[in-house]
């Protein structure tokens, strides 16, 4: 579901300033996305298995720094049965623009509403699920309880959170290994060593990860009953938080 361009947006000898989602990353985001996470079709999949097994027909289902709308697009397909309500939020109008593009290019522009805006302040009660797929890493870590917070006060009862991160361990050899395994993984997508220095050096002061372990506290703070890791490859996680059910 994607006519994104090839990323070559590392491809230099330097980089001047951190990573920023301009109109130019917009271009190639699908590509980067696809060359960059590994098993990200295979989540988005697991995603659409445990929204099958929490979710209620009607339920609305708001996809947190949705980007070019590549998940939400899948799990109108994958979800088509349960009559679904479809909500993409993000802040970036160029994404936003490109959703669009792609839901009427696939006829589910009656599925799916985007909205500009800032996820922190999201105000949807009675939601069903959020997804946050590598979106919290972005958000400064003293924000992300007061964030995580609003979104179990928005969840109907029983709703839950789907959490996709990139990760750490605490053991600091173990956590260079994961990450030149994950470097390999690029490497093999066509990435070359310059753009995968370049990218990371970018990403050092924007993308903070947090452990399984500080995410897990992280959403049982903020008030979920259940948190539990559905997949993990190396240093990328998901994780499902499940509100509550009772009165």
């Amino acid at each position: 579901m994607s006519d994104s361009a090839k990323d070559t947006l590392f491809h230099v000898n330097r980089i001047d300033r951190d990573f920023v989602f301009t109109d130019r990353v917009v271009e190639v985001f699908d590509d980067m996305v696809d060359r960059s996470v590994p098993f990200y079709q295979e989540v988005i999949k697991a995603n659409a298995q445990l929204l099958a097994a929490h979710l209620n027909s009607g339920d609305l289902v708001v996809d947190l720094g949705c980007a070019t709308g590549t998940t939400l697009l899948q799990l109108t397909g994958l979800l088509k049965n349960l009559q679904l309500r479809f909500l993409g939020l993000d802040n970036s109008p160029a994404m936003l623009d490109k959703a669009r593009l792609k839901a009427e290019l696939f006829s589910k522009q009656k599925l799916i509403s985007f909205t500009l805006g800032d996820i922190t302040k999201v105000n949807q009660p009675e939601t069903g699920a959020f997804l946050l797929n590598y979106t919290l890493q972005f958000i400064r870590p003293p924000q992300r309880l007061a964030f995580v917070r609003r979104l179990h006060t928005n969840l109907r009862p029983g709703g839950v959170l789907m959490l996709s991160e990139k990760t750490i361990v605490n053991h600091s050899a173990l956590n260079r290994h994961y990450i030149d395994i994950y470097h390999a993984f690029k490497r093999e997508r066509g990435y070359s060593e310059l753009e995968i220095a370049n990218k990371r050096e970018a990403l050092e002061n924007v993308l903070i990860p947090f452990s399984i372990e500080e995410n897990k506290a992280l959403l049982k703070e903020a008030g979920f009953s259940c948190v539990e890791v559905f997949f993990q490859w190396f240093n990328f996680s998901s994780l499902i938080a499940i509100k509550d059910d009772s009165p």
